[in-house]
């Protein structure tokens, strides 16, 4: 079975086992696409282990809607795969002439999508036409979450929708110390883009509330920058609140590490609400306790593993901190439990071994 993923998310060397465990499945021949960078992201890993990886040119770098691979026919046309799986959202000009590429191809592969739209939202000409042919040819999709599931059936995808996360975490290198945190200080952590519906601001106004034994470290970029570290001013808490920019995927499992708690404090916008989360299950995973907001599908990735908030709700917030401050037994229970439910629902392993049963389940219809 001969598959080509074609990715711009790959740029991140820490996803790009998923793809070795997808190739070490018996009969899967793997060839990954994947451009030289996405926005400021640079192509972290130029080598593949196990599988075939493609660096192909992309034009529109960092617009979410416009990018597109311009030689990717040529290449389908050389590779000739059973399965064409495109790594991004229906709506976007690379996902549809990716399947217009897929299907020109004699025999035409099996083609399927991914999503993590989980909101219901009406896009204007040509991104509405173009939507509209890639859930009529598709042959199936892969989703994020139900809630995305929802979204596709009501948008009229009437084939198979399978909720499996775009990636998961490798276990192995996102994985608690060898000795639990034992510092003076309590600190807290979050790490993602610096925008308003990431809720830093209401992480900054709860850990104000805090003992002044607390610290904070904020990982990412973005352009609330500034009003975060004015607001970190103003509520006189700047010398305990640590910025750093963007770290490599590398580098987060020791960020973790240094942690107490970690916190996901996303807000609900008309446009969006949180997709997932990847940084709770990467948190989880090394044994941190995870705090996040009730927004999208935060608190069905927690699960019972870790405390939620009400969205916005910056006492709330505090008083969860405060609670895993005060109570270290907690905290380490919380920690188990979370590493215990990435392991059993979010390692690479299973994202990669669910992703091939699709794959599978395509290339078997397909012969019928």
């Amino acid at each position: 079975m001969r598959v080509t993923l074609i990715s711009k998310a790959l740029v991140v060397g820490a996803y790009q086992r998923k793809c070795e465990l997808l190739a070490a499945h018996p009969g899967v021949a793997l060839t990954v696409l994947v451009p030289p960078s996405w926005g400021n992201q640079p192509l972290e890993r130029a080598y593949a282990n196990g599988y075939a990886l493609q660096v192909i040119p992309i034009r529109f770098n960092g617009n979410f809607h416009l990018h597109y691979y311009p030689t990717l026919p040529r290449a389908l046309a050389q590779l000739r795969p059973d399965v064409v799986h495109v790594d991004e959202e229906p709506y976007n000009l690379a996902t549809w002439l990716a399947v217009k590429a897929a299907r020109a191809l004699r025999p035409s592969p099996r083609v399927v999508f991914f999503s993590w739209q989980n909101i219901r939202r009406r896009y204007p000409p040509p991104f509405s036409w173009m939507e509209r042919s890639v859930l009529r040819t598709a042959d199936a999709a892969l989703v994020g979450s139900e809630s995305a599931c929802v979204v596709w059936r009501a948008k009229g995808f009437t084939r198979p929708i399978h909720v499996i996360p775009q990636f998961g975490v490798d276990e192995q290198t996102f994985a608690p110390p060898d000795e639990r945190r034992n510092g003076e200080a309590f600190v807290v952590g979050y790490a993602g883009r610096l925008v308003r519906e990431k809720g830093v601001d209401v992480l900054i106004c709860a850990f104000a509330r805090l003992p002044n034994s607390a610290r904070l470290l904020i990982v990412g970029a973005g352009p609330e920058l500034n009003a975060l570290r004015a607001l970190a001013q103003q509520l006189r808490v700047a010398e305990r609140v640590t910025f750093c920019p963007s770290l490599p995927s590398t580098h987060m499992p020791e960020f973790y590490r240094a942690l107490d708690a970690f916190v996901l404090p996303s807000r609900t916008l008309p446009n969006w609400k949180e997709q997932f989360g990847r940084v709770l299950v990467e948190a989880m995973a090394c044994g941190v306790p995870v705090i996040a907001s009730s927004c999208g599908e935060a608190p069905s990735v927690v699960g019972d593993a870790g405390l939620i908030f009400d969205e916005a709700d910056d006492a709330a917030l505090a008083d969860c901190l405060t609670a895993l401050m005060a109570q270290p037994d907690r905290r380490a229970e919380l920690g188990r439990r979370g590493r215990a439910r990435v392991l059993a629902h979010f390692t690479m392993r299973h994202i990669a071994d669910r992703t091939v049963e699709v794959y599978r389940a395509l290339c078997a219809d397909a012969g019928r």
